[in-house]
């Protein structure tokens, strides 16, 4: 699959299933979504925090691509840092609005990195997969019923991952303004989520790489705002 990426020579059939037109540049930036977000877990380790202002594409699976996702890069960045940087345990903390079930496939058989998602139960992708931790909202979830999951599933996750890192995928998509969210979590309610975070894991002293992850709100300002406000939680850490 990675060489069919690289080479041009996806059939249609596997093009329609990622969504966008191959490209030379296409391929380029999947590629370099994958090393920022390595990049972004080895500053972590340094820093406490690193943002990659890309990634979280985590319908892609291991040998083909789905709903705007080339590579995953979360799953690839995970399998480096312990292959390559000797941490042994992760944690990836899924909370853009659609299932990560491209991640959870590929680290089914990992029992070192804890997959954790918070997403629409009637959202794509409609043939979820199991992660370690699912927390299924239903349509039109608000700040309080939203925050409330959030908190006891992430407080869990961490408590049976023990880890090492943090990758966590800041979705945009929970907004209430998204065109494919389907929840309706204001902006204030994605800063506390943010906020939460990057405050449990600081308590439990595990760094945090953050990556970007969907965002499709009908005002591109909307989906910027939410973005920035994850990146300035960020750096108050």
């Amino acid at each position: 699959y990675v060489h069919k990426v690289k080479t041009g020579t996806l059939s249609d059939k596997e093009i329609k299933r990622i969504g966008f037109p191959w490209s030379p540049a296409l391929v380029e930036r999947s590629r370099r979504s994958v090393g920022g977000t390595i990049s972004a877990c080895r500053a972590a380790r340094t820093d406490n925090i690193a943002v990659n202002l890309a990634g979280g594409t985590h319908h892609a699976f291991r040998d083909h691509g789905a709903g705007f996702c080339v590579f995953n890069d979360v799953a690839v960045a995970a399998l480096t840092m312990q292959i390559e940087d000797d941490i042994r345990r992760i944690a990836i903390l899924d909370c853009d609005v659609h299932q990560g079930d491209g991640t959870a496939s590929i680290l089914t058989d990992c029992p070192d990195i804890f997959t954790f998602s918070i997403h629409g139960a009637h959202n794509f992708p409609f043939h979820k997969q199991r992660s370690d931790l699912d927390i299924a909202l239903d349509d039109g979830t608000s700040d309080e019923v939203y925050l409330a999951a959030l908190r006891k599933g992430i407080s869990r996750a961490l408590e049976l991952a023990q880890a090492d890192l943090v990758i966590y995928l800041a979705g945009a998509d929970p907004y209430e303004g998204d065109r494919l969210g389907r929840l309706a979590v204001s902006k204030e309610g994605l800063t506390e989520r943010d906020r939460f975070v990057f405050a449990v894991c600081q308590t439990m002293r595990i760094p945090v790489a953050v990556v970007m992850a969907g965002g499709y709100a009908r005002q591109i300002e909307d989906i910027v705002d939410i973005h920035l406000q994850t990146r300035t939680a960020a750096s108050f850490t």
